[in-house]
C-alpha cells in the first residue's frame, strides 16, 4: 500500500501525482546544498482519494459541476459551496489520522505549522494554479492540523479554482490534492523573489520584494514592500516601500495584523549584503530547476529559509542555445508576413515547408537565428533593407542593434542563415533578361504553368488516402519550393523592385517629385490582390440589389447554414452564385493565410460580411470600377507629365527615353509581386482538403474529438496518428 505521508526528503521529482506540484518542488528544494527548507511532510493525494471515494453525494455534485461553463457563475458558486461543505464534514479515516500523528510526533507537541494545498496540476511549467487553494498559518495541535488538512481538501473547490479548471479544460476528478504540513518559521522578514522579470521576460534582472513579519502581508497586498533589483550580481535598483502593516503569529493560533512602528516603516528590510546573499540563493535554485523561479522566502536569526519555489509560467520562452556561441539574435518570421498571432503546430510545419532557412518554434511563433547574418556586413545590409519592405518595427530594432557597436562586436561569426532570399543567382540572371526584353507575356506563361500544376496535383492527391496522401504532401515539397522560388517569377519581381527604386531616385533628383512610382503603379493589371478587392466589390454590388439578402447578412448569420438560408430569399440564388464565383479564385484566401490552419473564406464565408457591408456603405454601385479606371488614367497622366518635364531638361530626350522604358517595365511586372504567395496558398488549400478528409476519419473512429484537433499536431506527429490510428495525448500542443 502506498504511504499516506511522505517527508520532504522522501519525495522524488516523479511523485507529481502523489504530492502535487508544490510538494515535488519542496522535495527537490530540500536536496539543494546550501538551501534551508523548513522541515515538513506531505499528506498524499492517496489520502484525499481514500477519504472521498465512498461519497455518492460528492460524486453527483462533481458530475453536475462538469456540465457547467465558465459563464455559469451562479451555478458554479452554488455547487462549489455544497462540495466544500460535504468535504469539510468528512471524518478522516483512522489509518490516515495515525499516519499524520506519527509524523507530528517527531516534533514538539506545541510546534506551529503552515498548512498549504498542493494540487497535481499546480506549479507546473505550463499551468499556474498558485494561490487558488487555501493556506493556513500558525496551526498548533494534532486536532487542528487534521481539521485544516480537511479544509485544504475542500479548498480544491473554491469558485476561483473551479472556474480556472473549466476554462483550461482540466477534469475536476483528475486534479487531486496533496497537503503540505511544514514547520512554521516565525520570520522577522519575508517576501518573494523572481529570478527573471515576469512582466518583460528579462532573464538578467532578479527582483526581490521584502516586508516585515510573515509573508501573508505581502502576498495579500496589505503592504507596499521594498523592491530590490539585482543584475549580474550587483544591486541595480532599490525602492524602499512604506510598510505600515506586518502580519505576526497569534499566540492562540493563526495570525494577526500589527501596525509597524513609524521609525521602521521606511527602514530598508534587508541589508545590501542580505540582498546579494538571497539573490545568489535564487540563482542557485534557478540553476537546479533549469527554469526561472518564483520563490517565497523568509528570514529569521539572520538565516534565509525557502518555503516555496515554482516555475514562472508567464515568461515568453527562449530557444535552446546549448552548444552555440552567444549572444544570439532571433527574428520573427511571422512579422515579416504581417502575422503577429500565434501559429498552431500544423501551421508551423507547413510554414517550414516553404522556408529555406532554419527556424525555431518559440512561444507559438516562428523565429530564425540571424546572429551570423548580423555579424556579416553583407548579411546585415540585406536584413535591414529587406525588413524595411516587410515590417518597419523590425527594421528599427535591427538598426538599433547595428548601431550598438559593443553588442555587434560580441556577436559570433559563422555561416549566414538568411542567404539571398529572392535574390538568388538564378533569379538575378532572369531579372537581367527580363529587364532587357521587357516582355510581359512571360508572366502569363508562368501563371498558366502554375495553374496546370496545381490542378494536376489536386487530381492526383484526391485519389489518395491515409498514409499515402500524407506521404504525397511531404514529397510534394520540392515542387512547392520550385513554384514558390521560380527564378523567372522572382526575376520579374526583382526587376520591378529595382526599377521602382531607380525611378523614385531619378525623378526626385531631376524633378523634385518624391515617391513617383507610387502614382505610376496605381490600378495595375495582373495584380491578384487588386483583383480580389474588385471581386469583393462586385460581390457587394450583387448583395445590394437584393434588400432581403442585405438584411439577412446584416443579422450575423451562421456559417453552417449561411448559403442554405440565403438560397430561400429573393435574390438568394444569384447571390449564392456570386459567392461561388468569388470562391473559385479567392476562396482559399483569408487573413494570415500562410498559416494553413486558418479558416479560409470558403470555409467561413461570414468573415467576408464586414467587408461587403463596408463596400456597400462607402461605394456606389459600380464605383469601384470607375475608381480603378480613374487610377489607371492618373498613372498614365503622371507618366506623360514626367516624360514631358524631363524632355525640357538638358539632355532630356535621352533621359526621358530611359525613364519611359523603366516605367513600362514597372507597370508590366510590379503587379506580379503577390503571385508566388497566392499560388502557395492555392497549393496549401489542396493539401488542407486532403488532411481534413483524414481528420474526419480519425474523428469518426474516436481517435480525436474534432477534425480540427489535427491543427495541434506537427506534420510528423499527424503522420504517425494516421499510420497507427493511435494518438499519444501528451504530444497534443493545445
Amino acid at each position: 500500500m502506498k504511504p499516506y505521508i511522505l517527508a520532504f526528503n522522501e519525495i522524488e521529482k516523479t511523485d507529481i501525482m502523489v504530492v502535487g506540484g508544490k510538494g515535488v518542488n519542496l522535495g527537490e528544494l530540500s536536496k539543494i546544498n546550501g538551501i534551508r527548507v523548513p522541515d515538513g511532510f506531505c499528506v498524499t493525494t492517496g489520502a484525499y482519494g481514500k477519504s472521498i471515494e465512498d461519497s455518492t453525494e460528492l460524486e453527483a455534485l462533481i458530475e453536475k459541476l462538469a456540465e457547467l461553463k465558465p459563464g455559469d457563475r451562479g451555478q458554479i458558486a452554488q455547487t462549489s459551496k455544497k462540495i466544500r461543505s460535504v468535504i469539510e464534514n468528512l471524518t478522516m479515516e483512522s489509518n490516515i489520522q495515525n499516519a499524520v500523528d506519527r509524523a507530528l510526533s517527531k516534533c514538539d507537541s506545541n510546534e506551529a505549522y503552515a498548512i498549504r494545498s498542493s494540487a497535481t496540476a499546480e506549479d507546473l511549467p505550463r499551468a499556474s494554479f498558485a494561490g487558488q487553494q487555501d493556506t493556513y498559518l500558525n496551526i498548533r495541535g494534532k486536532d487542528e492540523v487534521i481539521r485544516h488538512i480537511i479544509k485544504c481538501w475542500a479548498s480544491l473547490f473554491t469558485d476561483r479554482s473551479v472556474t480556472y479548471r473549466i476554462k483550461n479544460g482540466f477534469d475536476h476528478r483528475k486534479v487531486l490534492l496533496s497537503v503540505v504540513v511544514q514547520k512554521m518559521v516565525m520570520s522577522e522578514a519575508s517576501g518573494t523573489m523572481f529570478t527573471a522579470d515576469p512582466m518583460t521576460s528579462d532573464r538578467k534582472t532578479l527582483t526581490i520584494d521584502a516586508g516585515f513579519g510573515l509573508g501573508e502581508a505581502l502576498v495579500s497586498g496589505l503592504v507596499n514592500p521594498d523592491s530590490y533589483k539585482v543584475v549580474d550580481g550587483r544591486i541595480a535598483e532599490k525602492n524602499i516601500g512604506a510598510k505600515e502593516i506586518e502580519v505576526r503569529p497569534d499566540r492562540s493560533g493563526g495570525t494577526q495584523k500589527v501596525r509597524v512602528e513609524k521609525g521602521r516603516q521606511q527602514k530598508q528590510v534587508l541589508s545590501d549584503e542580505q540582498i546579494l546573499e538571497l539573490a545568489g540563493m535564487g540563482k542557485k535554485i534557478e540553476g537546479y530547476f533549469g527554469f526561472p523561479q518564483d520563490i517565497e522566502w523568509c528570514l529569521v536569526n539572520n538565516e534565509f529559509y525557502i518555503v516555496q519555489s515554482r516555475s514562472i509560467t508567464t515568461l515568453f520562452p527562449i530557444p535552446d542555445v546549448n552548444g552555440l556561441k552567444t549572444p544570439r539574435v532571433y527574428m520573427s518570421i511571422g512579422h515579416t508576413q504581417m502575422m503577429t498571432d500565434a501559429i498552431k503546430p500544423l501551421g508551423m510545419s507547413f510554414f517550414e515547408m516553404i522556408s529555406e532557412v532554419s527556424m525555431e518554434k518559440i512561444g507559438g511563433r516562428i523565429y530564425t537565428d540571424i546572429t551570423h547574418d548580423l555579424s556579416s556586413a553583407v548579411g546585415r545590409s540585406r536584413l535591414v533593407m529587406a525588413s524595411g519592405k516587410q515590417d518597419p518595427l523590425i527594421q528599427s530594432a535591427l538598426k538599433n542593434l547595428v548601431e550598438d557597436r559593443d553588442f555587434m562586436a560580441s556577436l559570433p561569426k559563422g555561416k549566414r542563415n538568411v542567404q539571398g532570399g529572392i535574390f538568388t543567382l538564378g533569379s538575378i540572371l532572369e531579372a537581367i533578361k527580363i529587364y532587357r526584353k521587357n516582355d510581359p507575356s512571360i508572366i502569363h506563361e508562368i501563371i498558366n504553368d502554375f495553374e496546370k500544376e496545381v490542378r494536376n496535383m489536386g487530381q492526383q492527391l484526391s485519389r489518395l488516402s491515409g498514409n499515402q496522401a500524407l506521404e504525397f504532401i511531404d514529397n510534394d515539397r520540392e515542387k512547392l519550393l520550385a513554384m514558390a522560388y521560380n527564378p523567372k517569377m522572382l526575376g520579374a519581381i526583382i526587376a520591378a523592385i529595382l526599377v521602382n527604386d531607380s525611378i523614385n531616385k531619378k525623378v526626385e533628383k531631376l524633378l523634385g517629385d518624391k515617391n513617383a512610382a507610387d502614382m505610376l503603379t496605381k490600378s495595375l493589371d495582373h495584380n491578384v490582390t487588386t483583383e480580389m478587392g474588385l471581386a469583393l466589390c462586385d460581390l457587394a454590388d450583387t448583395v445590394r440589389k437584393h434588400p432581403r439578402v442585405l438584411e439577412y447578412i446584416s443579422q450575423n448569420p451562421n456559417d453552417e447554414d449561411f448559403f442554405e438560408n440565403m438560397e430561400k430569399l429573393p435574390g438568394g440564388k444569384e447571390t449564392n452564385e456570386a459567392f461561388r464565383e468569388f470562391f473559385e479564385k479567392f476562396g482559399m484566401r483569408c487573413p494570415g493565410e500562410i498559416d494553413i490552419t486558418r479558416e479560409r473564406f470558403e470555409e467561413k464565408p461570414t468573415q467576408l460580411i464586414p467587408i461587403i457591408l463596408n463596400n456597400i456603405r462607402v461605394l456606389k454601385p459600380g464605383e469601384h470600377k470607375t475608381r480603378f479606371q480613374a487610377g489607371r488614367q492618373e498613372a498614365k497622366d503622371k507618366e506623360e507629365e514626367i516624360i514631358r518635364r524631363l524632355k525640357n531638361l538638358p539632355g532630356g530626350s535621352r533621359r526621358a527615353k530611359k525613364i519611359e522604358k523603366s516605367i513600362s517595365l514597372l507597370c508590366n511586372f510590379a503587379g506580379c509581386r503577390e503571385d508566388p504567395k497566392y499560388y502557395i496558398v492555392r497549393r496549401y488549400q489542396v493539401y488542407k482538403k486532403a488532411l481534413m478528409k483524414e481528420a474526419r476519419k480519425l474523428a469518426e473512429k474516436g481517435i480525436i474529438k474534432n477534425a480540427e484537433d489535427i491543427f495541434y499536431l506537427y506534420m510528423d506527429e499527424l503522420r504517425d496518428v494516421v499510420r497507427t490510428n493511435k494518438l499519444d495525448t501528451t504530444v497534443c500542443h493545445y
